[in-house]
């Protein structure tokens, strides 16, 4: 093994970026990058300041014939095993995810959706518009609902099944073969206008998704109930098309992430999930618990939903007590 590839290897396995290590070692990002890709090598200053810094002999970094194994790499995280990715592997997940992006985005399009035939169709029925029985409209409003939600539904599980072999990718520490890195990057690089537009697009329009709502009001006013029928249609209508494109974009944005471990993926982040697996079990069984007691002992099913986004928030209170609480221990 080169010394480029020896240096990749204790890098990633000490969780740092390029950046990070070559503010470490007082050069620029591109010096590492020139090192990773064999294309320089570093001084004798520079060779005995990374053997320092990584815990390995010169020798492990200047001799071929030595295995990544062999070497003995500081780290003060808990001992997680890394999970090898090869290329082959980091390649497929990208096109899954990018497929399921599609299914899943047009499921929750459909979730949405579902409710406009039978908002449109009762409020038709009820204003005499069209000469139907109101049970009829009902029923064929359901229809519709059900049927575009036992689709979306179908979606989502087929696409959960097809990710959930990659499910150790997201919740476990992955160590990348040689060249992966690279090629996510690029991809990640050229799909970045893309995910630009489409995150852009889908915020900009459901922002403006009131709008055609307002104008109705403004022009016609509140009692014209048939073209506020048909504003709140329109109104869900861009709202699943600005859902659709978010979702779309951040499933397939969320790969790449997953594989270079950013954002949310962040090796730290990993491992505090790992710490706090016991404890988020525990968390969300008391909340179900409360909402179900509450609920039916109340009755008041209207309201006692707002359990979850509380819960929620304060959960996020609780994550970041634990993570202040164990730095505080670490330090002492």
């Amino acid at each position: 093994m080169i010394f480029a590839d020896k240096l990749i290897k204790l890098r990633k396995k000490s969780g740092w970026s390029q950046e990070e290590l070559a503010e470490k070692l007082d050069v620029s990002r591109q010096t590492i990058s020139k090192w990773e890709g064999a294309l320089s090598m570093p001084d004798l200053n520079r060779m005995l300041k990374i053997a320092q810094l990584f815990g390995v002999t010169i020798d492990y970094l200047v001799k071929d014939d030595q295995e990544l194994e062999e070497c003995k790499i500081n780290d003060t995280e808990d001992d997680y095993s890394l999970r090898c990715v090869s290329m082959e592997e980091a390649v497929e997940f990208i096109r899954i995810r990018e497929y399921c992006s599609k299914l899943i985005s047009f499921g929750v399009l459909l979730c949405i959706y579902a409710c406009i035939p039978l908002i449109v169709l009762s409020d038709a029925q009820e204003m005499k518009i069209v000469a139907v029985s109101e049970h009829f409209v009902a029923g064929i409003g359901c229809v519709f609902l059900f049927l575009m939600i036992a689709l979306a539904v179908g979606m989502f599980i087929y696409s959960g099944m097809k990710l959930s072999a990659y499910e150790h990718l997201e919740k476990d520490l992955i160590d990348t073969a040689y060249g992966v890195e690279d090629m996510v990057k690029e991809r990640k690089k050229q799909y970045a206008v893309h995910h630009s537009q489409l995150l852009i697009g889908g915020i900009i329009m459901c922002v403006l998704c009131p709008v055609p709502l307002f104008i109705v009001i403004a022009m016609l006013g509140e009692n014209n109930e048939w073209a506020m029928t048909l504003a709140v249609a329109l109104l869900l209508f861009m709202v699943g098309i600005g859902v659709l494109c978010i979702v779309r974009t951040c499933i397939v944005w969320g790969s790449f992430q997953v594989l270079l471990e950013e954002g949310d993926y962040r090796r730290e982040k990993k491992t505090e999930h790992h710490r706090n697996d016991a404890i988020t079990v525990i968390y969300w069984g008391i909340v179900t618990a409360l909402y179900l007691g509450y609920s039916f002992i109340t009755n008041d099913w209207g309201r006692s939903w707002i359990i979850w986004p509380v819960a929620g928030v304060l959960f996020v209170v609780l994550e970041s007590l634990l993570t202040l609480f164990r730095k505080n221990i670490q330090k002492s």
